[in-house]
């Protein structure tokens, strides 16, 4: 037991989780009633308020605070607490799913849904407490419990509109990746335990990694965890799943559920000490190819939403490259490469929740008043929705790396690691995280080139389809949310300073013996704030002295220059495809572009056409034609399905018996 004072953080995230599972009801009793909404989303604020709390509570007085819970089953009492790693995990989840209800009642008004905002707001609750629940668990077995009602919440919440078939499509695709993912982290619990002796994570620090299982745990692991996180080639579920899910719903998914698959990397490496370097430099490069193939195909993506899961790709790869110089790191003995690699990742895994929050958010709004996913028929949109607008603009540049913004703190981390293994390499594989810098560099400049793309045509221009040139303005219940996220990404790009203990907390909760080496000794966090406020005053000067050029020059309405054409219309603007065909051909031999061209010919010609579009590579090139060959040759096997009862207990008996003799043996 713990005395009052010293359990109060988890007395707060109690509450948070019952806050969270009981959002759904009011909805449940009073279907298509906005007062009932209202009351729901009211109810996730309270536990998003209540849970945030007891997560700052825990990372600036660290403590870990652990409670049992007796339920008399096979494998052990359930215990579940709080520390400063999960409670930093805890802290995007309590903000994103917090903004994401509250935006959903003028995304998704229940008098306008009224068939299946139940469905949607009862199971968004379910989500958000299984993802608390998921990080306080200390038992294994419920861990996996959490993992799977996490997965099927978020499995209803996407295919909300399940009337549609891509998205019947989208949810069946998450569903299969989600349970292979869960094949894999039983395997991996099991050696765990095997290990062990107990259904229980490890503290720090108390496994070899110098073992056979060692590497069986760490390859598992990274398959399983790495499913969920969208690590390429893993990644095949979330270009669909996010595009497909309501976009409060795509928050929450690129937000905060691909972070628990880092959680878990996190906490089971945590666990070992004399890690091998192919270890961290596996990591590495896996996240290296995750970052720059993501991006490369969010480039060449013509739907929004579609464009931003590649992005949530891409940044999961920027956290693994992260926590894999940080592994490096350990192996190496060099704690500054340790505390920079890991504490970037981990600040990346809030910038990263907070401003894919953010974009998702204010994509949704364009959606909205729109009608449209498609960029290529937008355009002018800035006009239309400027606060939206803006808001979209600032996660651009937070995604993009780009000061004085949080994006630019979290990845400087990362490369001030990278360059501190310069100095104190061991080895071609201890240099490895030098030789990632450049990798870093070209992702950072590929994602500044297609946030401008973005930008650019759907929002800068004239409207490129006249069926898609209405709309307005959000309602506040969309706006105030996107402020709330705006104001973080720049506060933590401002103020870097702020997250400093929150993050050494977190640092010492992977490796007690980091407790010497501060980020503050390692990143200089004030001249960051200096530049960060230098910055945001230019602009404003800037923004101020053309605010008052042009009131006082005379105002006339006309057409855009047309570079000679007496008549230009919004096709001669730059579409997605043009705009990023260079950049796809760079790529082209892992994207497989598809391009479909008519020709110019001949005295009187007839009119030209180009279109290119990226498929889904890794899944319709390797994984499907993959699994068709397993498909014809296992006929042999599915004769065994005879439809009978009988037959299948049977087979069930047989093979009880035989785990019985291997055993036994």
């Amino acid at each position: 037991m713990h005395p009052c004072g010293e359990s109060t953080p988890f007395i707060l995230l109690s509450l948070a989780v019952a806050f969270q599972a009981l959002s759904g009801i009011p909805l449940l009793l009073r279907k298509g009633s906005g007062a009932a909404q209202k009351a729901a989303a009211s109810l996730m604020l309270a536990g998003s308020l209540s849970g945030a709390a007891g997560a700052l509570w825990t990372l600036l007085a660290p403590a870990s605070l652990g409670f049992v819970v007796p339920l008399g089953l096979p494998f052990g009492a359930a215990e579940v607490g709080v520390d400063p790693l999960s409670a930093l995990f805890l802290l995007p989840v309590f903000i994103v799913t917090g903004c994401s209800a509250v935006y959903g009642v003028g995304y998704w008004p229940a008098q306008k849904h009224p068939g299946n905002v139940g469905k949607l707001t009862f199971f968004l609750g379910l989500l958000a407490a299984a993802l608390t629940t998921l990080l306080l668990a200390r038992n294994t077995v419920l861990f996996l419990i959490a993992w799977e009602v996490l997965a099927l919440a978020a499995y209803f919440t996407l295919t909300t509109e399940d009337e549609k078939p891509e998205v019947r499509d989208a949810g069946i695709l998450y569903l299969i990746t989600a349970h292979i993912g869960a094949l894999a982290l039983f395997a991996m619990f099991s050696l765990l335990q095997g290990s062990t002796g107990a259904f229980l994570f490890p503290a720090q620090g108390t496994l070899s990694a110098q073992t056979g299982i060692a590497s069986g745990i760490f390859v598992t692991a990274l398959i399983g965890f790495g499913l969920k996180a969208g690590m390429m080639p893993l990644h095949i579920w979330l270009p669909s799943a996010h595009a497909n899910a309501p976009s409060h719903i795509s928050a929450i998914l690129s937000g905060v559920v691909l972070k628990t698959g880092i959680y878990g990397m996190v906490r089971v490496f945590s666990a070992f000490t004399d890690l091998p370097v192919w270890w961290g430099c596996s990591v590495l490069v896996l996240g290296g190819v995750s970052g720059v193939i993501g991006v490369a195909f969010a480039i060449g993506q013509h739907d929004l939403k579609r464009l931003l899961a590649y992005h949530s790709i891409e940044n999961i790869g920027i956290i693994m490259m992260g926590l894999g110089a940080a592994l490096v790191g350990q192996s190496q003995g060099n704690p500054a490469l340790v505390v920079l690699g890991l504490g970037g990742a981990l600040l990346h895994v809030v910038n990263h929740a907070t401003f894919k929050a953010l974009l998702f958010l204010a994509a949704g709004s364009v959606i909205h008043a729109t009608g449209t996913r498609q960029i290529d028929r937008m355009g002018g949109v800035a006009r239309r929705l400027p606060f939206s607008s803006l808001f979209f603009l600032v996660g651009a540049v937070a995604i993009c790396g780009l000061p004085p913004l949080n994006g630019f703190v979290s990845e400087l981390m990362v490369y001030l690691g990278f360059f501190s293994s310069i100095r104190s390499y061991h080895g071609i594989a201890g240099a490895a995280p030098g030789l990632a810098a450049p990798v870093l560099a070209l992702i950072g400049a590929l994602a500044v080139a297609c946030f401008v793309k973005v930008y650019g045509v759907a929002f800068l221009g004239t409207p490129r389809s006249a069926e898609h040139a209405g709309g307005h303005e959000a309602p506040a219940w969309m706006l105030w949310p996107m402020a709330l996220l705006s104001l973080i990404c720049i506060l933590i790009g401002v103020a870097p300073a702020l997250i400093a203990l929150p993050l050494n907390s977190a640092i010492v909760g992977y490796r007690g013996s980091l407790a010497s080496r501060g980020i503050a000794d390692l990143v200089p966090l004030g001249w960051l704030s200096l530049l960060g406020i230098c910055l945001l005053a230019l602009t404003a000067l800037v923004a101020l002295f053309l605010l008052r050029r042009a009131r006082s020059l005379p105002h006339a309405v006309s057409s855009t220059w047309g570079c000679g054409y007496l008549q230009p219309t919004p096709r001669m603007q730059y579409t997605s495809s043009s705009f990023g065909a260079t950049l796809v051909s760079w790529f082209r031999g892992a994207l497989r572009p598809e391009l479909h061209r008519t020709e110019v010919t001949g005295l009187f010609p007839l009119p030209g056409r180009f279109e290119s579009h990226l498929p889904e590579t890794v899944l319709e090139r390797i994984y499907l034609p993959f699994l068709e060959y397993l498909y014809r040759k296992s006929a042999p096997v599915r004769r065994l399905q005879h439809g009978k009862l009988n037959i299948y207990i049977f087979y069930s008996f047989l093979t009880l018996v035989l785990l019985l003799v291997v055993t036994m043996r």
